[in-house]
């Protein structure tokens, strides 16, 4: 915290930062040293309390502020926390600023302010409010079109701060039947709260009742989005993305941006529309620079994370739970009617634990020269095409794990795909042995 606060000074004449957390039990405690520390060094904090992180990104450029720190671990389990690292747009850092931060922590040099200088302290509860009001005021945000469906929706706010938020936003979208399942946020996660098919089969047997015409998922911090159709079924976090950008490439001619392991079907759905389609590294800030890059009017990652520029450039469940409501109204069918209209591709996504005998350079070398004669994209770890098929294998960024994810038009053969290469790696580390 105290190398971020020294990056704010050294980049901006700003002396004031805003935090927000998720609803995990550690996050009032790391508030606590995080607001501290960013005094002591003179800096003036304006806490959000239990706030989503795009609401957070929203407030920071609201607020003037020299940047932010969102005190979550996003779509990982209660015992993580973290830091996400905000820059003066309200845009996560980039990884070379990322790395001066981490310089600055192991050198220490970090200037605490005198007694006489130190920074203030508020509390503002007021932003989840100002978001939505921003999202109301979208051109492609149809309330009335909402309201006139008079839909019935379930959602999953698996504990955290999306039981505060999405209730309001809801409401204000003249949504009047809803009900939340786990709302209370108090970061007691009752399931993985990563929204993965496997995790969120309670919602889904909620929806399939019958009781409801949608269900709704969300991750702790709400920068995750996933669909449940009437029918219990989830669409999978990938076609999020997939439908929303539709609806907003609909309205607006543009172009789009996810990353490497995100589905083909958006490419098609952009293609359809008339616009060009480009694939950037994992990583928010990675797909945010190509969507400035290509100007890009709708993107985001395969992970149910909705970026709509429109409205600012950071992934955002709120924005993208309006904008659908706003397409599933339009069309006038069923959510499982709408979700037949896309391509229908299905993903993979398994992971290998990394040990100490595993030289993932030396893996990645190997995989590469197996496949040498297919299609190999090294943007971000391994990409590979098998005509109508792909497999991508990454060391991820925030766990100790190889991410192999693979698509392809039936679940079986995607999940065929990625076992091969899972036998691949473990017959390349046994040999190595």
């Amino acid at each position: 915290t105290a190398a971020f606060g020294q990056w704010v000074k050294d980049n901006s004449d700003i002396n004031k930062i805003v935090i927000g957390r998720d609803a995990r039990p550690s996050g009032k405690y790391i508030t606590k040293l995080v607001s501290s520390t960013l005094q002591a060094m003179g800096m003036d904090v304006v806490d959000l309390g239990l706030s989503t992180t795009p609401t957070v990104e929203m407030a920071v450029t609201a607020e003037n502020a020299g940047g932010g720190i969102i005190i979550t671990a996003s779509h990982n389990t209660v015992g993580w926390n973290a830091l996400k690292l905000l820059n003066k747009e309200g845009e996560f850092i980039s990884a070379e600023a990322g790395e001066t931060v981490l310089q600055i922590a192991e050198a220490g040099q970090v200037a605490f302010a005198q007694s006489k200088d130190l920074g203030s302290y508020s509390i503002n509860d007021t932003y989840i409010d100002y978001h939505i009001s921003k999202i109301l005021e979208l051109k492609l945000v149809d309330v009335a079109a909402i309201t006139k469906r008079n839909f019935k929706i379930a959602v999953d706010a698996v504990n955290s701060t999306g039981g505060i938020a999405i209730p309001i936003l809801l409401e204000k979208l003249g949504v009047k039947n809803f009900e939340i399942f786990y709302g209370e946020p108090n970061g007691q996660f009752p399931h993985n709260p990563e929204p993965l098919p496997e995790n969120i089969t309670t919602i889904c047997s909620e929806v399939e009742s019958g009781r409801f015409d949608l269900g709704i998922v969300v991750d702790p911090d709400v920068d995750r989005l996933a669909f449940v159709s009437e029918l219990g079924e989830p669409y999978g976090e990938e076609y999020s993305l997939v439908m929303i950008a539709d609806y907003v490439l609909k309205h607006t001619k543009g172009n789009t941006v996810s990353n490497l392991s995100s589905t083909k079907a958006l490419k098609d759905i952009t293609l359809k529309n008339g616009g060009s389609y480009s694939a950037s590294a994992v990583g928010e800030v990675n797909v945010v620079n190509k969507m400035k890059e290509t100007n890009a009017v709708i993107g985001g990652e395969g992970n149910g994370g909705i970026i709509y520029p429109e409205l600012h450039y950071g992934r955002d469940a709120l924005v993208g739970i309006a904008l659908f409501l706003s397409h599933l109204a339009k069309f006038g069918k069923s959510a499982a009617m709408l979700k037949s209209m896309y391509p229908n591709y299905h993903i993979s996504k398994k992971k290998i634990e990394l040990t100490p005998e595993m030289d993932i350079d030396e893996v990645m070398k190997a995989i590469k020269a197996k496949y040498a004669k297919k299609p190999i994209n090294e943007l971000d770890g391994l990409k590979i095409e098998f005509d109508d098929e792909w497999v991508h294998l990454r060391k991820s960024n925030t766990e100790p794990i190889i991410r192999i994810y693979s698509e392809s038009e039936s679940q079986s053969t995607a999940e065929h795909l990625a076992n091969k290469i899972i036998m691949d790696i473990k017959e390349i580390v046994t040999e190595s042995v």
